[in-house]
């Protein structure tokens, strides 16, 4: 399906605060996918809710998305080229007509993503440190079915939530809902939440954030060979291989950085936050 061109994705994602993109992915590979998430629920405990970490590490078809050919060249044109795989999150909220808390979480207050305490703000405005692309799995075209709830904009002014109940409605809010294969982009410091499930639709979205390199990842504290195996030039750097002076998250030389290749933009600002 046709998207709109990469500077106006660019514009409208700084303005909303996301981007939802459309048949993104083949029903063949969403297919594949869930085959993958299949396996790796049936070593999970049972439960109403699933929230795994590493999920790269868990299965090569998740693996893939670390450059995912559709989505890599537009997350360079937004957080610059000196990145890294940050998260990879796999979500999973079975039906719960009663709305009932697990301690793997089933349902997820508003909040904004990040470290505790919290990155700095100025004029209580958070920079964007790092973004999420997030692969629907499932039918999530109707609100209501776990979707994720985010309120446009507010990663650009001050804003705080005067509740933190995901049932009750804030001002401005929208549930985001796709069909299998679209994806959906976002910055930490939008404000988001995860609703509870209460329809007969299983939610199931694949999370794979990117950061500056220099900040550490979530995942791991370093890749593993299993993940490195193979892998693309592109794909090393997204796994913090670039060179083994530290130093030189901070100051790669552009033969360190290959995603530099695609990104159009001011090199000044390239792979910083901003």
């Amino acid at each position: 399906m046709d998207q709109p061109s990469v500077p106006e994705l660019v514009r409208q994602f700084h303005e909303d605060g996301y981007l939802l993109l459309k048949g993104v992915l083949s029903p063949e590979k969403v297919g594949r996918l869930n085959a993958a998430i299949d396996s790796i629920i049936a070593e999970e405990p049972e439960s109403l809710a699933y929230n795994i970490y590493n999920s790269v590490e868990r299965h090569e078809e998740i693996a893939s998305l670390i450059d995912e050919p559709t989505i890599l060249p537009l997350m360079v044109q937004l957080l610059g080229y000196n990145i890294q795989l940050h998260i990879s999150h796999l979500t999973i909220r079975r039906p719960n007509p009663q709305g009932e808390t697990t301690s793997s979480q089933s349902f997820i207050n508003w909040h904004q993503d990040g470290p505790h305490p919290q990155f700095p703000r100025l004029g209580g405005v958070t920079s964007t440190y790092y973004i999420k692309s997030c692969y629907i799995l499932s039918d999530m075209s109707e609100p209501n079915r776990g979707n994720t709830k985010i309120v446009p904009g507010s990663h650009n002014k001050p804003f705080q939530p005067d509740h933190q109940n995901v049932d009750d409605l804030l001002p401005g809010e929208i549930q985001v809902c796709g069909e299998p294969g679209d994806v959906f982009l976002f910055p930490q410091n939008l404000w988001h939440a995860g609703a509870p499930n209460r329809s007969n639709h299983t939610r199931r979205q694949l999370f794979l954030g990117y950061s500056p390199i220099w900040i550490r990842p979530i995942d791991y504290r370093a890749a593993s060979e299993k993940l490195l195996k193979d892998a693309s030039p592109y794909r090393k750097q997204l796994l913090g291989i670039i060179d083994d002076n530290p130093f030189k998250y901070y100051v790669p030389s552009d033969t360190m950085v290959p995603l530099k290749q695609l990104y159009t933009g001011d090199p000044g600002t390239g792979g910083y936050a901003h």
